[in-house]
């Protein structure tokens, strides 16, 4: 039985059609933040959208009727697409004068986030000048990292880069991790690619059902699992749908910042050492704990006695973050 994400589509499209306007360019990569990339690639041609853009060259689709751009920088090691609907993002030097000529590309300039970027003072640079000659220049690429405080410096480094940049070639701008309301503020002719603000960006449209697959009666001290780990009292061990294929259980190093956050992150880490995980998995209104580490595609959870068990194929519910989930099915109620 699946682990589903149930959308309820009129309320989800109502928010992509108030958020979505002609300066913002759709994101569509990875596993489709839990949706799937053709479904995404779909709902932004809903929306009126001319260019989406993509992870990799792997998830530019066969023959895209809109431009596509792919996210990840060209390398010459790379297998590129040829289709002429795509548009390449370049971040060195040395591959700006390699890419084939007459290529759309968008030129990457380096930001605080110090990942991909030709730098500013090599704006001026000879191999660039020349390189604009022989490629479709598209424009002006600026990346930006996220977290509290950071939009204003974004605005404001953004602003800084596109004077420099417009200043060696006019051309769009395309941004990420702005508010779309400072577009203004950063130049003209911008874009904003965005992900996570358009497909999650209203969470009560979405919820998560997974399915139980087997109820098992336990006392205390009983091993239970591949670890034969004991249960801590009397209850029952659920397995349920869901497991690290769909990426229940997987997570990300912490981005803890303030006091409150790192103490948050020591408790969890000594409830892990100790053994024990909260799962995504509720019952009852609370989040419950795994027996043992989630399996491939399903898990095993331990409900205590005082809580009624469901019945096999009842379905409960899932507290996800939706950007890092895949889904066995994907309902639009």
């Amino acid at each position: 039985m699946p682990l589903t994400l149930h959308v309820d589509s009129d309320r989800w499209r109502d928010h992509l059609r108030s958020t979505w306007n002609p300066d913002i360019v759709p994101v569509a990569k990875g596993n489709g933040y839990g949706f799937g990339n053709h479904r995404l690639i779909a709902e932004s041609r809903a929306l009126g959208a001319r260019t989406v853009a993509v992870g990799t060259y792997f998830e530019v689709p066969p023959d895209p009727r809109e431009d596509v751009v792919v996210l990840t920088p060209w390398r010459p090691f790379l297998e590129m697409s040829q289709s002429k609907n795509v548009i390449h993002t370049v971040s060195r030097l040395a591959d700006l004068v390699s890419i084939p000529a007459g290529s759309r590309v968008l030129i990457e300039v380096q930001t605080s986030m110090r990942r991909h970027g030709i730098g500013a003072r090599e704006l001026r640079h000879t191999m660039l000048l020349n390189a604009l000659d022989r490629i479709r220049f598209e424009g002006w690429s600026l990346h930006f990292p996220m977290g509290a405080g950071g939009t204003s410096a974004n605005v404001r480094e953004a602003a800084q880069l596109a004077k420099q940049a417009t200043d060696v070639r006019r051309g769009p701008l395309w941004v990420s991790h702005v508010p779309a309301q400072k577009l203004g503020d950063i130049g003209e002719n911008v874009k904003l690619r965005m992900g996570t603000a358009l497909w999650l960006g209203d969470r009560g449209a979405l919820t998560v059902r997974a399915t139980v697959l087997d109820v098992h009666s336990v006392r205390r001290g009983e091993r239970v699992g591949y670890r034969q780990r004991r249960v801590s009292g009397d209850g029952h061990i659920l397995v349920v749908s869901g497991g690290t294929a769909h990426g229940v259980g997987l997570e990300a190093p912490t981005a803890a910042a303030t006091v409150r956050q790192r103490a948050i992150a020591m408790a969890k880490g000594s409830l892990d050492a100790a053994g024990m995980a909260l799962s995504p998995f509720t019952i009852e209104g609370k989040q419950r704990w795994f027996a043992e580490p989630p399996h491939m595609q399903a898990s095993m959870l331990f409900l205590p006695s005082a809580v009624a068990p469901p019945a096999v194929g009842d379905t409960i519910g899932v507290d996800v973050r939706f950007t890092t989930t895949s889904f066995d099915r994907v309902s639009m109620d």
